[in-house]
């Protein structure tokens, strides 16, 4: 009952946001962020073919010669 539950403290945020940012702001930070999870979700769509393709690159490589230190 004495601590801020994550609803609080989201009200808070959003209060402070429309208090400093205006109006005009708010809405363009909520696109940016908007833009921003929908590109995340694409590139975690998109990384799952991405991963098959970097593990044919990775195998293909020459393998790295040891130096040997003959002292």
């Amino acid at each position: 009952m004495g601590s801020f539950s994550i609803w609080h403290l989201l009200i808070v945020l959003v209060v402070v946001l429309v208090l400093f940012g205006g109006g005009g702001k708010l809405s363009k930070i909520m696109g940016d962020l908007g833009a921003g999870i929908k590109d995340f979700k694409k590139n975690i769509k998109d990384g799952s073919k991405d991963d098959a393709n970097i593990n044919v690159a990775k195998s293909e490589e020459k393998p790295r010669e040891t130096i040997v230190d003959r002292s």
